[in-house]
């Protein structure tokens, strides 16, 4: 098993539709403006958020359960910045969408950028043929709002390839995530 470079990630993002939009280069400034970059890295691909958010509340007083999630945990929210209230959280989906190859595993882990101010995205696998946006989970690990910057870079995922391929992916497995479009709340 290998991590891919660069060149590999273009070549699957343009000949194999891997990851749609994709940046080939790293993305630093838009409009003259310093941005928190995303595209592609040397061994990794730095993903965006998107305008989606799903902000945590407490207001109704339940417990968190990740086998009977209540929604209505959650303010829905839409625009450039998240504000994430102190010691909470928010979801958001990729800009991106994938489709992972199935020789190929992901980690998803946060940009430093985010993580030296106390913002910290959770590191969750991409699994064998597993597609669709990426549902992102940001914690805001300090006691004052944190923003999260919309079409901005938040998380880099690292792809791993295996010297054989797997015998039951999760496409093969009726994953309950596949091919999720939004921002995508816990399953059973």
């Amino acid at each position: 098993m290998s991590i891919k470079s660069d060149k590999w990630i273009r070549k699957m993002a343009e000949q194999h539709g891997m990851i749609e939009p994709y940046e080939p280069g790293q993305v630093r400034e838009v409009d003259g403006k310093r941005i928190v970059s995303y595209g592609t890295s040397s061994y990794g691909y730095d993903i965006r958020a998107s305008t989606d958010f799903k902000i945590f509340t407490n207001i109704n007083s339940t417990i968190v359960d990740p086998k009977a999630f209540d929604p209505k945990s959650f303010v829905d929210f839409s625009g450039p910045v998240c504000i994430i209230p102190p010691n909470s959280f928010a979801l958001a989906r990729t800009v991106e969408y994938f489709r992972i190859p199935r020789n190929v595993l992901t980690v998803c882990l946060g940009k430093s950028t985010y993580a030296r101010c106390g913002i910290i995205v959770n590191v969750t696998p991409f699994e064998p043929e597993w597609e669709g946006y990426v549902t992102l989970e940001f914690s805001n690990t300090t006691p004052l709002p944190a923003k999260i910057y919309a079409n901005e870079g938040v998380a880099q995922v690292i792809f791993f390839e295996s010297d054989e391929v797997c015998e039951t992916s999760y496409k093969d497995r009726g994953g309950k995530y596949q091919g999720q479009a939004g921002v995508t709340l816990p399953k059973m």
